[in-house]
């Protein structure tokens, strides 16, 4: 059964939507930050496999597997980070993180 573009593309809009709210609601919590991120990269990748499909290249299908090593880079970096932050402060709050900012201000 060959799925509609239109349905790939609402369902793609949805979970980019539900990706966006997720960053913006919690963004104080460094995980579900990161797991907003992903679903609106994963949105991008069904957006492009479903015009990848509909149009009959395949160019949209090597797009999203660099998403997919992208995305797998940046979470293993990305959780490494967070179980070491975690480890120092005890605490995956992002307030909490502000001396990680750009240090150049204290320089003369």
């Amino acid at each position: 059964m060959i799925v509609p573009l239109t349905h790939v593309l609402i369902l793609a809009a949805i979970l980019f939507s539900l990706g966006l709210v997720c960053t913006l609601v919690w963004r104080s919590n460094v995980i579900m930050l990161l797991i907003g991120i992903e679903i609106m990269l994963n949105a991008a990748m069904l957006v492009f496999v479903g015009g990848s499909n509909y149009w009959g290249m395949a160019d949209g299908q090597v797009f999203a597997l660099m998403i997919m090593a992208m995305t797998s880079a940046e979470v293993s970096l990305a959780l490494a980070l967070v179980v070491y932050l975690h480890r120092r402060r005890n605490t995956v709050d992002v307030d909490e993180f502000r001396e990680l900012q750009d240090g150049n201000e204290n320089i003369p």
